[in-house]
Order: structure tokens, then sequence, then C-alpha cells
């Protein structure tokens, strides 16, 4: 129990920190607005008291409250039906789907890659410093091309925008599985010789095992970076689903609540992944007879 507490009270210390911040900000950056419209009712400037209430209950505030924020959120996760294209859950499995495709297709290509590089010298000189020089292009230059050209294809829909999750997710996998593959030693490669090993068993009973706490690593950056990657493919195509989409409708119409309730439910999504992974982690390296 103490040392439960001991990892909680740290967190919850930094959580009530930043949501101070937060209302901090809230009441700085909304503060003009209610000086403006004072000014030109020809009023008073308001005083502390009331231009805190009132910067906290704008309807289209610069930086709106966190209240605000969980208000969003709550009317648009539980009272709102999940078919409602009003509703964020809705939205959400949009987005979703385009993530785990993307996530799917970028950790098969990422191994089958690392498998390559590993094992062919060729691979190693020719492919690897591609795979490098891919994530030097800005996802948002790479998107819309790849929107357009499918989109030319008669690709539309969901596809466009898994693979844009693809092409952001495979990187990290690519780049922790060739570095998992090749953790085991020269002793332990030696063993494997004198044992007479294959090329095939020395791959199965070593390098794989050895490659899964690096795998499992890269899965959850690849995961986040996934979901990224489905929503801003949700950007150049115009969309009317999908976080992506309630970015865009709230940057148009100015509604910088909706904005940051997108937001929060992207991150919420992220770490929900991430946690899924981490379990998974455990129990394979439980399986594994490791102790993690």
């Amino acid at each position: 129990m103490s040392d439960s507490k001991g990892k909680t009270l740290p967190v919850l210390t930094v959580v009530a920190v930043i949501v101070a911040i937060w209302y901090g900000c809230v009441v700085w950056l909304n503060s003009a607005f209610e000086y403006d419209k004072a000014r030109r009712a020809g009023a008073e400037p308001p005083t502390l008291s009331t231009l805190v209430s009132l910067t906290m209950a704008q309807e289209r505030p610069v930086l709106p409250a966190p209240h605000q924020v969980a208000v969003e959120i709550w009317d648009t996760t539980v009272n709102k039906k999940i078919t409602s294209k009003r509703s964020l859950i809705y939205h959400a499995w949009v987005t979703l789907s385009a993530t785990l495709l993307g996530f799917i297709i970028g950790t098969v290509l990422g191994i089958l890659l690392a498998v390559g590089i590993t094992h062919n010298r060729a691979m190693d000189k020719s492919v690897m410093p591609w795979v490098i020089a891919s994530q030097t292009i800005p996802i948002l230059a790479v998107a819309p091309m790849i929107i357009v050209v499918l989109s030319a294809v008669g690709l539309t829909g969901l596809l466009p925008k898994a693979l844009i999750s693809t092409y952001l997710s495979f990187f990290p996998v690519v780049v922790g599985m060739v570095k998992g593959l090749r953790s085991p030693d020269h002793q332990q490669l030696d063993l494997m010789r004198t044992w007479s090993a294959t090329g095939s068993q020395t791959f199965w009973k070593l390098r794989w095992p050895s490659s899964m706490p690096y795998l499992f690593t890269s899965l959850k950056v690849a995961v986040a970076i996934s979901l990224v990657g489905a929503i801003v493919g949700e950007l150049p195509t115009g969309a009317v689903a999908g976080l992506g989409a309630r970015l865009l409708a709230g940057s148009y119409y100015g509604q910088t609540i909706q904005i940051w309730s997108a937001l929060f439910m992207a991150a919420a999504l992220a770490a929900c992944f991430v946690g899924l992974i981490g379990l998974m982690h455990r129990l394979v390296l439980r399986r594994m007879g490791v102790t993690p």
C-alpha cells in the first residue's frame, strides 16, 4: 500500500500543478476579450473575481478551462448515442479503425524488413539508409501526396489513412527489431554453432526471443505515432468523420472546446493502446520465464 502511495502521490501532484497553471493561463489568455467587451460597452473593467468567472465561462475561449473540456467530453461520449455524428466515440472509432489497420501493416512490414536487414548484408547497406531517410520527410507533406495518388487509382476511405499510419509506424519497429535481433552476443551465437544449430533454429531459439523486449518497446512508440498518422490523414481529405474531422470543424468554426476534447480523446486512445501493449509485454515475458 505504501509503495502504491509513493507512486501515486507524485503523479497527482504533477497533475494538480498542471491544472493550476492551466487555469491561470485561461484567465490570462481570455481576459483580453472581456476587457475589450467592457470597453466597447462603455463599462468599467471587470474586477479580478468577475474576470475569473467570465474567462472560465466563455463560449468560444482562446483557451478553454479544464472543466469546460471535461463537460464537453462527458456530453459527447455519455449524453450522445454512439451512432450520432456528434458523438466523440463515433469519431474515435473512425480514427481507430485506420490506426489499427496502419499499425498492423506497419508492424508486419517493420518485422519483415528487420529480419531481412539482419540476415542480408546487401539489405543492410541499401535498405536501412532509405528507411532512415524516409522519416526525414514531414508527414504533412507526404499525407496529401498519398491521398491524391491513391484517389487517382480509385482508392479512398480507410486505406489511404491506414497507409499514412503505416508510413509512420513501421520505422520504430524496424529500428527496434534490428537492434533486438542483433542483441545476442558472439558467445551465444558461437554456442549455437557448437550445437550445430541451423540458421532457422538460431533465429527462433535465440534471436527472436532476445528481440521481444525491443519489439514491445518499439510497438508502444509505433501505436502512438500510428494514431497521429490516422489523424493527419483525415486533415487533407476534408473528412466528415474521425478525430481529425472534429479538429478541422472546430478550427473552421472557432470551437476551441471541441478541439481540446478531440485532443484529449486522442491522448486517451493512445494511452490505452500503450497500456495494452505494456500488459502484453509483461505476459509474454512471464511466458518466457523472464521476470519483468
